[in-house]
């Protein structure tokens, strides 16, 4: 049996925990939601200063722009970039970080949270009526661990899920880029689907997309779509940010997208941008460059098993010579 599975249905249960507040779950046999058309759209949010209180203003102002476009249709999924309450570095985590406290196995009262970041996204996700994936915000757990952390909340307002970033941004390209999240962060222990009203999602942070099998085992377990709050650099990003997003679609036949902030060249970290949502064949349907920016895709659950039809991995997986990574 596969652990460290994190599930979410439409209303917020979990399926199993450990004590002393540290959440674990084991594989559901929860059968994934009918998915739907809707429509996706990603903040790529500018203006991110150490001024806690109006990053938090200008994402909800955008959260509410999002779901109001000029053309086409409301968006029925939202989402923030990673650390977007906060500047991005290792220095920085530890004098952000909010208790969030999510437990699951209750409902999660919001309006008794100590975290100002989850109050505010919350609320913006009620007054749109949309579906919000929070980005990243450092979080400071009961045992006092920091981990990077995004939050997920329904229409109506419900902090539905969380995800704790799996695995942590350690590299070193010599003349680069060097920079270590374990300096202060730890990584989750969990993966993190959710089922919305539109289907299941699966929920990755920035440096997770490398790892291949956090999206196998999401498509393998209903995921219509995994979703990255990212950060990458301008080192990286060049390199890798497209093509990542590409290969996670073609590798399991499924929508994938990364979110990222703007760049500001001002900032001690520089994002590279081009948020990016990608469909089941590998093409890119909407991106943008580094400014601020807000975009839109319409994602059909069709064109998943038109793919699926049209090139049939899904049914000629060898597991008798290799093993099954969602088993």
């Amino acid at each position: 049996m596969l652990l460290g599975l994190r599930l979410v249905a439409r209303r917020p249960i979990l399926v199993s925990f450990e004590q002393k507040g540290t959440l674990t779950s084991t594989m559901s046999t929860t059968t994934a939601p009918q998915p739907r058309p809707f429509r996706l759209a990603l903040i790529q949010m500018g203006g991110i200063t150490t001024d806690k209180a109006k990053n938090l203003a200008h994402a909800k102002y955008l959260i509410l722009k999002a779901s109001k476009p000029e053309a086409g249709e409301k968006p029925g999924i939202v989402v923030l970039p990673e650390c977007f309450n906060s500047p991005y570095g290792h220095v920085h985590f530890p004098n952000y970080a909010e208790k969030i406290g999510f437990m699951g196995r209750d409902a999660y009262d919001v309006a008794k949270s100590e975290s100002e970041s989850v109050q505010m996204l919350s609320a913006a996700a009620k007054e749109a009526g949309i579906w919000l994936i929070g980005g990243s915000i450092p979080e400071r757990a009961e045992d006092g661990h920091l981990y990077n952390t995004s939050t997920i909340y329904s229409p109506s307002g419900d902090l539905v899920a969380i995800h704790r970033k799996v695995h942590l941004f350690d590299i070193d390209i010599p003349g680069k880029i060097t920079f270590k999240e374990s300096t202060t962060l730890t990584g989750g222990s969990q993966l993190t689907h959710v089922d919305t009203d539109y289907g299941r999602v699966g929920i990755g942070i920035c440096y997770d997309v490398r790892f291949p099998e956090m999206a196998m085992i999401a498509a393998r377990n209903g995921c219509i779509a995994m979703v990255y709050p990212g950060a990458f650099n301008l080192t990286t990003g060049p390199l890798h940010w497209e093509l990542l997003q590409r290969a996670r679609a073609v590798d399991n036949l499924i929508y994938v997208s990364m979110c990222s902030p703007a760049r500001d060249m001002t900032a001690e970290y520089h994002a590279w941008g081009h948020s990016t949502i990608v469909d089941p064949m590998g093409a890119v349907i909407a991106t943008t460059g580094h400014e601020e920016a807000i975009l839109y895709a319409d994602i059909d659950p069709n064109r998943i098993t038109e793919a699926r039809a049209g090139i049939p991995v899904t049914i000629q997986r060898r597991f008798d010579v290799y093993p099954d990574v969602s088993a």
